[in-house]
């Protein structure tokens, strides 16, 4: 049996590849054998009757081209069911029919088209393996249901033309995969090269922050003792991981760049906006990863007349990357090397001083992998401005001079003072809306900054307070409650990072949600790590034109999530025990007390909860999903309750994927004092948790997030995301996620293949709870509508392919939250 699975494996290995080409066959073959038939009635010389042989053959290639109707425990068969309709429906209906009709031209037409069709629809070997059987089978119908069996000898005088088609057309196919073969393989083989290049700067950044840090750290020692150091290598740490988080971001823009243009993916064009020229190319030339201080000292800018034009910020700034990525590899060339990126009217001209390009190059240079002396480079990245600067509407442009110069110019479209005026006023009446009524406190010692940023922010609706430092913002924000501050970091008395310390640790509970953005003259890759470990929303760089600081505070107050929820405060120090089966999920609960200051044990089934409780320690809450595997959650907290142990009263709050009446009852009469569903809303986890142990009478149960999920809804829930972002927790758990979701996906698919309910339901519980903490709240919609009847009523959907549906959107959200990841949040503008 072993060769016989040997020739099936080439043959589904052939097909596996979602390339419809059996379906195509199977519904040309539902045409052809009646329309064909139809041609006997034009001969005068009736041959054999082979309308039973042909309805045989029409319903079998009907179930071909039928496959996406095929129900899912069958769809494993398809391809012993397409090998068996190819026997039949080539080598053996036609050869049966050719012998029964004493062979002639139209016997030996058919029986040649019918391999030629072998070769086309498989591999070599199961080809004449087809063949073969399909011949035996037909010669030896003939034999038996002829009763003087003649072999036609004009018939068989044309088997070595049909072996010749055989041999030469699977040669010929041969000779066309190795051609693809050597094909993709040049263009991975220039992929790969091409992020191998690109990858050596950044990761040659990194490694030299590694080694500053290692520079700044104080001396190891095998005593547990405090370790102190000063100021400046404080700052230089901060310095260094700024530069690396900066180098990591590019790697990561890097390889995102060469496989969109790899796989010629679109460029999006919904989430344009109207961009500064001037104020966008300045952030290009300060954030360009440089090599070194002199290739930094290599590169100037010029503004002559600022434009603004439409289109997308990470992608300019690829743009402008690349070509200064080019022109710095070629100024080095020249001790005197210069390059200049200069801003004028609707263009943006980036030159320099290299060898030029020849000229026979020049015309394909925006070809891929077109490359002008530069050793690992493909032009892929050239390609990428190409595209780029044609979704926003202009064009790329090369000049040069061998020997002399290089100059790519960008041509953007005009935008018109009607464009931008309506632009102005749609993003001022969205942030009026966002802003009605809140409370905005402008903190910075320079007056004048001051004056500025309150005329930039009058237009909006807001009341707007100052303060001249930070000592006064303190004592401002302990009287009043304020929902946003714009903080200048660098203060005498009391600076910016001390502020909002402050506020973080609760010191100033009257404005202690109050959103933060920094506003700040430090470099923006800087702030952005400074920022974030300050626990601010984000931050805004100096000088800032109007529209971008409207838009980055109405951003904040719609997107970030309040600082401190109601109940954090009281968890500060308090030890919790976190209980989940699922790894990711139990990280997710984890982060979020831990930033709430508790102090968190992850286990992962009910036993594991009772033995960490016995070990002894004082507890002050447990956390636990209701389903694991072994000892569930209901009875861990039933355990819990009739130990007779000091911990038998221990608060215990309930996680689960389920709601409603019966799943809540059951919870309380196990002895959980709270009820919390997925995906968790981390108001609802403070609070619960802040009701049962921070010194507040408990209330009433917390009632289920919602007893039906709506289908209606974005595919990502940004907000869930963007906290996980604030407190650095993102990259980590998506990194979990995101493989998750493709497994558990996977193996849903494998369960309802067996029609194995058991692990079916097990399996939605988990992506249940996984979609809904990694914020896919499509997915968790889809899943939440299927997952509750499949427990309630202990059976499979009947929808037809259910399953593929949620595999299909299980893979969109992967590569929805891969590109969340990474881009950096749009809080931060630089």
């Amino acid at each position: 049996m072993n060769p016989l699975r040997g020739f099936f494996a080439h043959f589904s290995a052939y097909h596996s590849h979602g390339r419809p080409i059996i379906q195509y066959s199977g519904m040309i073959g539902m045409v052809a054998f009646p329309l064909f038939y139809l041609l006997r009635f034009t001969k005068a010389d009736v041959p054999f009757n082979d309308a039973g042989l042909r309805v045989i053959a029409m319903l079998l290639c009907s179930g071909l081209a039928l496959r996406s109707q095929w129900p899912q425990w069958l769809r494993r068969y398809f391809f012993a069911y397409a090998y068996v309709t190819f026997i039949y429906c080539m080598p053996f209906f036609f050869v049966f029919t050719s012998l029964v009709n004493g062979g002639g031209t139209v016997g030996v037409a058919n029986t040649l088209m019918a391999a030629f069709f072998l070769v086309l629809l498989s591999d070599w070997r199961n080809s004449v393996v087809m063949l073969v059987v399909g011949c035996g089978m037909a010669v030896g119908l003939y034999m038996t249901v002829t009763p003087d069996p003649q072999f036609p000898r004009d018939y068989i005088g044309r088997l070595p033309i049909l072996v010749l088609v055989v041999v030469g057309g699977s040669a010929f196919k041969l000779a066309q995969k190795q051609a693809e073969a050597e094909k993709i393989k040049r263009t991975y083989t220039a992929m790969a090269g091409s992020i191998a290049h690109e990858m050596r700067n950044p990761l040659s950044q990194i490694r030299h922050s590694l080694d500053s840090m290692q520079r700044a750290l104080p001396l190891p020692t095998t005593e547990m003792q405090a370790q102190t150091i000063s100021g400046v290598e404080v700052d230089a740490l901060y310095r260094h991981l700024a530069q690396s988080a900066m180098a990591v971001k590019r790697g990561l823009q890097v390889i995102s760049m060469t496989l969109d243009e790899v796989n010629e993916k679109p460029i999006d064009a919904s989430a344009f906006s109207y961009i500064s020229a001037a104020e966008a190319t300045d952030k290009a030339v300060r954030e360009y990863g440089y090599e070194d201080d002199a290739d930094r000292a290599r590169v100037r800018m010029h503004v002559l007349e600022d434009f603004n034009f439409r289109g997308g910020e990470t992608a300019y700034l690829f743009v402008l990357f690349n070509l200064m990525r080019n022109a710095l590899y070629y100024a080095a060339l020249n001790a005197q090397g210069l390059v200049t990126v200069t801003v004028k009217r609707q263009q943006v001209v980036v030159h320099d001083n290299g060898p030029g390009i020849a000229p026979d190059l020049l015309a394909r240079l925006f070809e891929p992998f077109a490359s002008s002396g530069k050793s690992g480079g493909t032009g892929l990245g050239l390609v990428y401005c190409r595209r780029v600067m044609t979704a926003f509407g202009g064009r790329i442009e090369c000049e040069t001079v061998l020997g002399q110069y290089t100059q790519f110019t960008l041509h953007f479209p005009e935008v018109t003072a009607t464009e931008t005026e309506a632009h102005w006023m749609a993003v001022l009446a969205r942030a009026r809306e966002v802003l009605a009524g809140k409370r905005i406190l402008v903190v910075d010692d320079d007056a004048a900054q001051r004056l500025t940023t309150r005329h930039k922010l009058l237009p909006l609706t807001a009341a707007i307070d100052e303060a001249p430092d930070g000592q006064r913002a303190v004592e401002m924000l302990s009287r009043e409650r304020y929902d946003l501050v714009l903080l200048d970091l660098n203060m005498p008395l009391l600076d910016g990072y001390a502020v909002a310390r402050k506020l973080r640790h609760g010191q100033i509970p009257a404005s202690r949600e109050a959103r933060i953005v920094a506003y700040t003259s430090e470099p923006a890759h800087l702030a952005s790590v400074k920022t974030h470990k300050a626990g601010m929303d984000g931050f805004i760089s100096k000088p800032c034109a109007q529209l971008q600081l409207v838009q980055s505070l109405q951003y904040v107050m719609e997107h970030q999530p309040a600082a401190v929820a109601p109940g954090a405060e009281h968890l500060a120090g308090r030890r919790i025990l976190v209980a989940d089966d699922s790894p990711v999920n139990r990280k997710a609960v984890t982060a979020w007390l831990r930033h709430a200051g508790a102090a968190v044990s992850e286990v992962a089934h009910g036993q594991a909860v009772l033995d960490r409780l016995g070990q002894g320690g004082q507890w002050d809450a447990v956390v636990m999903d209701v389903r694991m595997p072994g000892m569930s959650g209901l009875d861990a907290a039933r355990a819990i309750r009739a130990s007779g142990q000091p911990w038998n009263g221990l608060p215990i709050v309930a996680l689960t994927a389920g709601s409603g009446a019966p799943a809540m009852e059951a919870a309380r009469s196990a002895g959980f004092d709270r009820f919390l569903t997925k995906p968790l809303e981390v108001g609802a986890l403070y609070d619960a948790l802040g009701d049962l142990i921070g010194g507040r009478p408990p209330g009433a149960a917390t009632a289920p997030l919602a007893e039906e999920a709506t289908e209606a809804g974005p595919l990502l829930d940004l907000q869930r995301l963007e906290g996980y972002r604030r407190i650095g927790m993102l990259e980590e758990l998506l990194g979990d996620y995101v493989a998750e979701l493709g497994r558990l996906a996977d193996s849903l698919h494998e369960s309802v293949a067996r029609q194995d309910l058991r692990a079916s339901i097990e399996t939605m519980h988990s992506l249940l709870g996984i979609s809904g903490e990694a914020g896919a709240g499509a997915l968790y919609r889809l899943v939440r509508r299927l997952y509750v009847p499949m427990v309630e009523e202990r059976s499979l959907p009947s929808v037809p392919g259910w399953e593929a549906q949620v595999h299909a959107l299980a893979q969109q959200t992967q590569a929805a939250l891969r590109a969340y990841g990474t881009h950096p949040s749009p809080v931060q503008t630089g």
